[in-house]
């Protein structure tokens, strides 16, 4: 019993995250080309037929610039939130999706919920299929209650680790910009993030996936240096913003003196969230961060 899992991309220059079992698969984002996406998957040994939908988590254009095309070319159903759809221009038939309220793909269940980020109706999911359950929860301004309950449940998640504190202060982004991403409605440090591991982590967590690592404000020797003291039999990994990671099998099966869920990997084949606006005059998914 067990769900596959990779992110063809994670950063502010895309995001595209995988979510399958043996017959079915979800895309969670498409913000790098169809073609891109394509050419990923096949070096994964990931096939696109078996992609039944794609989810939206919000309107900015690394999580969306995919999208047209991939949908068209597959006829996929986009799963997208009305307000969502509006403030992301684009020309497409949607379905959309309450927070809590769980969609079926085949052996796939995906539960959307809000998050803090500055978009017009920005959500994170939560994937079970086979008794495992996958967080994606990136593009998140604080942890907030919904969080830490998902996070809880998950044998894996990619969880967002954007930024160095340090590295931010000090580096070249001007004072708007470094108060958008750390203001509550931007994005995650790596120690909220840390946070978030040590005090939700579950036992039945086997794999982490740092994600949406900024490119100026952070690495992931620096990110993976905070996290490694504190894996506890967990490993830790860094989604990267220039290639697709391996493909994971994460399992539910349990035995004597491990977890609940152990990993196998296959290569080559605290306040309640709540809706927020884009700040006038940021720029959508076009920045380093």
């Amino acid at each position: 019993m067990s769900l596959f899992i990779a992110s063809l991309n994670s950063g502010s220059n895309g995001n595209c995250y995988y979510v399958g079992n043996t017959e079915e698969a979800v895309l969670i984002d498409a913000g790098i080309s169809c073609r891109e996406t394509e050419r990923r998957m096949k070096r994964l040994g990931l096939d696109m037929q078996k992609v039944r939908a794609i989810f939206i988590s919000h309107e900015h254009t690394d999580h969306i610039s995919g999208l047209p095309v991939l949908s068209k070319k597959y006829n996929l159903p986009v799963y997208i939130t009305g307000h969502t759809l509006l403030n992301s221009r684009m020309s497409l038939t949607g379905i959309p999706f309450r927070a809590t309220e769980a969609v079926q793909i085949g052996g796939l269940r995906v539960v959307p919920f809000l998050k803090h980020h500055d978009a017009a109706d920005p959500h994170s999911f939560l994937v079970e299929g086979n008794g495992v359950k996958i967080g994606v929860f990136t593009d998140l301004g604080v942890p907030c209650e919904q969080l830490a309950l998902h996070f809880s449940q998950c044998h894996a998640a990619f969880l967002e680790a954007n930024y160095d504190v340090e590295m931010l202060d000090k580096g070249r982004y001007p004072i708007f910009l470094k108060n958008r991403i750390r203001g509550g409605k931007g994005h995650l440090s790596n120690h909220q993030a840390l946070q978030v591991f040590q005090l939700h982590r579950p036992p039945c967590m086997s794999l982490l996936l740092l994600a949406h690592l900024s490119r100026d404000n952070n690495s992931p020797e620096t990110a993976l240096q905070l996290f490694a003291p504190h894996a506890d039999g967990v490993e830790i990994a860094v989604a990267s913003r220039f290639c697709e990671t391996k493909v994971y099998e994460v399992r539910a099966d349990a035995g004597p003196g491990i977890s609940a869920a152990t990993l196998a990997i296959r290569s080559g084949s605290l306040s309640p969230a709540r809706r927020a606006s884009t700040p006038a005059g940021v720029v959508q998914g076009s920045l380093g961060f």
